[in-house]
C-alpha cells in the first residue's frame, strides 16, 4: 500500500477523515519519480499530518510500500489490516471474526492497547494475549 493512500480514503463505516496508519513493515523500491509537489492535496499519509503542516518528501514517498501494518479510524475505533501490500478496508458484516483476531494476535506487540481491547469490529479483550 502506498501512504499516499491515505490521502484520499475514509473510514468505510463512519466516514472519519483522516485515517492514521501503523506500520509493521515496509519495502522501499528503487523508482525515478519526478512528481509535482505535494502529490498528496490534503494528508500526508508517511508524515501523518495534513499536507500544509508538513514538510512532503513526494518522491521519496512513492517509492515505499506498506507491506504489512494497520489503518485506524479514531472516530470509531474500526481498524483494517494491511497484508501483503493490501489493505482490507472491508465493512463489518464481510469481514471473518477468526481471521481479524488471528492478525491481532500476531501483531499484539505492535498494535495500540486501545485497538486491542476496545477495536471494532472485532478484538482481543475477552482473550489472554
Amino acid at each position: 500500500m502506498k501512504y499516499s493512500l491515505i490521502n484520499i480514503i475514509a473510514c468505510p463505516m463512519c466516514k472519519n477523515f483522516p485515517l492514521k496508519v501503523i506500520v509493521f513493515s515496509e519495502r522501499t523500491y528503487s523508482r525515478n519519480i519526478a512528481v509535482e509537489k505535494p502529490f498528496c492535496d490534503l494528508y500526508c499519509g508517511l508524515r501523518g499530518k495534513y499536507v500544509k503542516e508538513a514538510d512532503t518528501p513526494c518522491e521519496e514517498c512513492l517509492k515505499i510500500e506498506v507491506v504489512d501494518g494497520i489503518i485506524v479510524c479514531d472516530k470509531c475505533l474500526r481498524w483494517y489490516p494491511i497484508i501483503d501490500e493490501i489493505p482490507r478496508m472491508l465493512p463489518d458484516d464481510l469481514r471473518k471474526e477468526a481471521e481479524d483476531k488471528d492478525f491481532l494476535r500476531k501483531y499484539s506487540d505492535k498494535i495500540p492497547k486501545e485497538v486491542l481491547e476496545n477495536g471494532r469490529p472485532y478484538n482481543l479483550s475477552h482473550d489472554t494475549l
